[in-house]
C-alpha cells in the first residue's frame, strides 16, 4: 500500500491568541504537563492524562537517562539607525570567516552591500555581502561583535511574544543549565526545569547528561510549500560528548531509555545515530526534517512544548506519537486551557 502523502495543511490547528503565553510564570517549575501515552487506547488506559512538571520525576524509571541541551540564547539582537535616520534591526546568528558575522535583518534595502547602519556613537554594522536563505555576512566598525551584544544586544524573544525583551527575560528565557551562548532562541522544553527538580530526579536514580544545540532562525520558519518534505531546514551546529555516548550505550544495554528534553535534543541525537542504535561522539551540522513515518532510533521519549501549527517542530512530535494522537491532545490542551510556546506548559510523550 502507498503511504499517504504528506501535506502542511494536515498540520494544521486553532489556537485561540489568548492562549499564547506572552510571560513566564511567576514560578518556573510550576507548569502544567499533559501527558500523552502514544502506546496506549482508549480500551488499555488513558491516552491523556493532566499533570504538572514537577510529577515529571514520578513518570522517569531509575536507570533512564534524561538529555539536556545546554545552549544559552545570545543577546544577539541589534537595534540601530541608518542614516536617514530610520530604523534597522539585525539577528546575528553566528560567527563566519575573516571577523564577520551570517545576519538577517530588516528591512531589507538596509542590509545591502556596502551599506551601514549605526548601533551607537562610533559603532557600526556594515553589510559585506549576500548570503543564501535571506541571510548578509556582516562585520563591526568601531566595535566588536561581543562589545556590541554586551551593549546593545537584545535577547531575540519570538515573534509571537508581543513585547519588547525586558529584565526579567534575561533569566526566564534561559535555561537554569543554560552554559555556552550560540542561540538565537531558547531551547523552550528545558525552560521549565529548576535546580530542584533536577536534584530530585538524580535522587531518584535518573541519569542526566548533555549536549549542545546552537538553535538558529529556522526554529520559527514556517512551512510554505505544500510538501513539508520540500521544506529546507536551515543549517544548526552542535556537539555531542564522547561521555554522552558513552552512557547512551550503557543505558541501552541495561535496558533503559532515552529522554529527551527538546525537539533540539532530538535533532542532535537523531542526526548522530548508528545503524546499530550507537550514538557518535563530536560535533558536526544538522539540516534534518522528521515528519510522520520517520523511525527513531536513538530517543525513546519526548519533553517538549506545544508548538506553532504548520511548522516543522510540530512535525517532528507527529512523528513521534503520530499525528491524529498529538492534534488530539493539541484540542485538549486547547479546551483546557493548556499555555501554549515558549513560555507556556509542556507535554510529555511516553
Amino acid at each position: 500500500m502507498t503511504p499517504e502523502r504528506l501535506r502542511t495543511a494536515d498540520f494544521d490547528y486553532q489556537l485561540p491568541a489568548e492562549l499564547i503565553a506572552q510571560e513566564p510564570l511567576p514560578e518556573r517549575g510550576d507548569s502544567r504537563l499533559l501527558v500523552v501515552h502514544r502506546n496506549q487506547t482508549a480500551v488499555t488506559g488513558p491516552v491523556l492524562e493532566d499533570s504538572y512538571f514537577q510529577q515529571l520525576v514520578q513518570l522517569i524509571p531509575p536507570g533512564d537517562l534524561l538529555v539536556i541541551n545546554t545552549t544559552r540564547v545570545r543577546h544577539a539582537r541589534l537595534l540601530g539607525t541608518r542614516p536617514s535616520g530610520a530604523p534597522a534591526e539585525i539577528l546575528l546568528i553566528h560567527p563566519g570567516t575573516d571577523d564577520t558575522w551570517i545576519a538577517m535583518g530588516r528591512p531589507g534595502s538596509a542590509l545591502r552591500p556596502g551599506k551601514r547602519i549605526a548601533l551607537g556613537p562610533n559603532a557600526w554594522v556594515e553589510t559585506v555581502e549576500l548570503a543564501s536563505e535571506g541571510m548578509r555576512r556582516v562585520r563591526f566598525l568601531g566595535i566588536s561583535a561581543e562589545e556590541a551584544m554586551a551593549r546593545y544586544g537584545k535577547l531575540p524573544l519570538p515573534p509571537y511574544i508581543a513585547r519588547e525583551p525586558k529584565q526579567l527575560d534575561d533569566t526566564r528565557y534561559q535555561t537554569v543549565y543554560a552554559e555556552s551562548e550560540g542561540s538565537v532562541a531558547a531551547p523552550t522544553a528545558g525552560l521549565h526545569f529548576t535546580p530542584a527538580l533536577l536534584t530530585s530526579l538524580r535522587s531518584a536514580g535518573v541519569l542526566v547528561e548533555s549536549l549542545d544545540l546552537q538553535v538558529g532562525p529556522g526554529t520559527f520558519k514556517p512551512v510554505e510549500v505544500e510538501d513539508p518534505t520540500q521544506h529546507e531546514m536551515h543549517p544548526e551546529q552542535y556537539h555531542i560528548p564522547a561521555e554522552l555516548a558513552d552512557v547512551i550505550a550503557g543505558v541501552r544495554q541495561a535496558g533503559g531509555r532515552v529522554w529527551a528534553v527538546g525537539t533540539t535534543v532530538v535533532r542532535a541525537l537523531e542526526s548522530a545515530v548508528l545503524p546499530d542504535g550507537s550514538v557518535r561522539p563530536g560535533s558536526a551540522e544538522t539540516r534534518l526534517l522528521i515528519t510522520p513515518g520517520y523511525r527513531f532510533r536513538a530517543v525513546d521519549r519526548l519533553i517538549t512544548n506545544f508548538h506553532l501549527p504548520r511548522s516543522t517542530l510540530l512535525m517532528l512530535v507527529c512523528a513521534f506519537a503520530g499525528r491524529d494522537r498529538i492534534l488530539a491532545a493539541y484540542r485538549h490542551a486547547v479546551a483546557a486551557r493548556y499555555r501554549f510556546y515558549s513560555y507556556g506548559d509542556a507535554m510529555v510523550i511516553i
